[in-house]
């Protein structure tokens, strides 16, 4: 692995883009490009610039030679970890304020469903913080992901729900017009595949 090959991987790691890595150091975009495709090689002044924000030592930058036993000892955990502990929350959040109405046809099911699902949000939240700055970008990416869809479905139904019933049930009831219950569906997905697109996006701008 080249230097080039060395500021593009961490540069991914870091989900900026070239744009905004060159604003850090002080330097043209197109400057970023040429070390990334190894037409060029970044001056000692920029090296160092590029080992401070980055966090590596600028042995690693240059020769790629990897941090000293002791600090790969104290590294911090994967964000994955929390991104699937926040995802499992949410989801038995949405499921148990579906079968508790289905049950017992109470508010209360709305309550313990989102009681639920902000203890999910805040796992993943305070994962994303705590854990490995490297492996924060591939667990966004994945809690988001799926959590679009479980987080959109309980405050969309109930609103679609207390709009057309006057019930706040957490999933769409189906009592009146058969076109109501499908202008749900039609909206849920709409947002849904919205915000997914926007993930995307941001996906393609940060590996530029």
């Amino acid at each position: 692995m080249t230097i080039s090959d060395r500021i593009r991987e961490l540069r991914r790691t870091r989900g900026i883009s070239q744009e905004e890595l060159a604003a850090q150091i002080g330097v043209s975009r197109q400057a970023v490009s040429k070390w990334e495709s190894g037409q060029s090689v970044p001056d000692l002044d920029r090296v160092i610039a590029l080992s401070d924000y980055f966090d590596v030592t600028t042995d690693y930058l240059l020769k790629g030679i990897q941090p000293s036993a002791p600090q790969a000892g104290r590294q911090a955990p994967n964000a994955s970890v929390f991104a699937i502990a926040g995802t499992a929350f949410n989801v038995i959040g949405l499921a148990a304020a579906c079968g508790i109405w289905y049950e017992q046809q109470t508010a209360t099911a709305i309550l313990i469903g989102l009681i639920l699902m902000a203890m999910g949000c805040m796992i993943f939240g305070i994962g994303i913080v705590c854990s490995a700055e490297a492996t924060r970008p591939a667990a966004n990416h994945l809690f988001w992901k799926v959590n679009i869809w479980v987080l959109a479905f309980l405050p969309l139904a109930v609103v679609y729900n207390l709009l057309t019933y006057g019930i706040p049930a957490p999933y769409p009831l189906l009592f009146r017009p058969i076109f109501l219950f499908f202008l749900f569906w039609l909206v849920y997905f709409a947002i849904c595949l919205l915000a997914r697109r926007q993930l995307l996006r941001s996906d393609r701008t940060n590996d530029e």
